[in-house]
């Protein structure tokens, strides 16, 4: 085990915060578990790790993340099976993305073995936490920012990585109505648009904001050459089953790969289901509505898990979808997904990690 090589200094809550939260009406990323993982990482070397309560911490207004924007995350879950085990849904492929978004944003990256065993004791500690409600998982934050104090543009010498927890329940609880983005862009060949950085996201809240007003919930994002092609959402990544197969847009530059989209893809072709990893027109997937070709269209995220939708909105105009039936592949994936998560069925693919 990860955790019996590794020392944490932990230093529990005099008094836990359980007693004040209502499982039962959880709103998505409002309320904290009682502790935190924190290591830093100063004189080239990750320093003595350590889980503390959950609370504020201090810096200088010369904090380098504030400034140039070095900061990443990562965003899992964990669930509680029914003989009360905690079970987290694929961690090794979220610390793997960590570290690919700190190689491109230049940060230091975290050894397994702190990742992993960090989670693990911190977990362990705040097992209460976890909900057992339908719907309901704690919901894991990773994140990782610059903490060197200088007003200088240069990679930072020092980090502060930290994993925080929050009982949540779903992110959306309907079908959702997506608008197709043509004027703003979230990214580019050669960025960034693959990692998880805060960058990223900040960029996003203008566009998302004007959609919401317009009556959407979120935004598709299209290529930033042409407005040509759709690429993901906001939250999530994009899937369309077309004319029977499963149809999304190849990972890169521009396309976060996500660990959700990825467990997708990978039940579809075990089912024996035509997977199709390719550019989706804009064009394709509106004719593809109106003549009934398309036959789903869903989000996939850790956040959101699987959301279909019931519209797509273009240039004025919403193109609707066929109602998600419980025999859709959409829901189909979702009772799958969730029945490994939760302890339901075999884990054969080595998904799920025991706390």
């Amino acid at each position: 085990m990860l955790t019996e090589t590794l020392s944490i200094e932990t230093h529990p809550v005099a008094q836990s915060r359980i007693e004040a939260v209502d499982f039962n009406n959880l709103q998505f990323g409002r309320t904290f578990a009682d502790h935190m993982f924190v290591v830093d990482y100063a004189d080239g070397e990750w320093q003595t790790p350590q889980i503390v309560p959950y609370g504020p911490m201090e810096f200088t207004p010369a904090l380098m993340a504030l400034h140039y924007g070095q900061a990443i995350f990562e965003g899992m879950k964990a669930y509680k099976s029914e003989n009360g085990d905690v079970l987290v849904f694929r961690p090794q492929k979220n610390w793997e993305r960590l570290n690919k978004s700190a190689r491109r944003m230049c940060m230091a990256e975290l050894p397994e073995e702190l990742f992993m065993g960090g989670l693990t004791e911190l977990l362990r500690l705040d097992a209460a936490w976890v909900p057992t409600q339908p719907g309901c998982s704690l919901y894991i934050r990773p994140f990782m920012f610059a903490t060197d104090e200088f007003v200088g543009v240069a990679p930072s010498k020092t980090y502060k990585f930290l994993i925080i927890n929050s009982p949540v329940g779903a992110y959306y609880s309907k079908p959702v109505k997506l608008k197709i983005e043509t004027k703003y862009v979230r990214a580019a060949k050669g960025g960034v648009g693959f990692s998880k950085n805060a960058g990223n996201y900040g960029g996003s809240l203008l566009p998302a904001k004007l959609a919401q007003e317009q009556g959407y919930d979120q935004i598709i994002w299209t290529d930033h050459k042409e407005h040509r092609y759709v690429e993901e959402a906001g939250t999530m990544n994009l899937l369309f089953v077309i004319d029977g197969k499963l149809v999304t847009a190849p990972t890169g530059d521009t396309i976060l790969d996500g660990v959700t989209r990825d467990s997708i893809l990978t039940v579809a072709r075990d089912w024996g289901m035509t997977v199709e990893e390719r550019p989706v027109a804009i064009d394709e997937l509106l004719e593809g509505i109106r003549s009934g070709r398309v036959q789903e269209a869903f989000g996939a995220g850790t956040a959101a898990v699987v959301s279909p939708m019931y519209a797509i909105g273009y240039e004025g105009t919403d193109y609707h979808l066929p109602e998600i039936t419980e025999q859709s592949f959409a829901k189909r994936v979702y009772r799958e997904l969730d029945d490994i998560k939760l302890g339901r069925k075999p884990d054969t693919r080595g998904w799920v990690y025991k706390v």
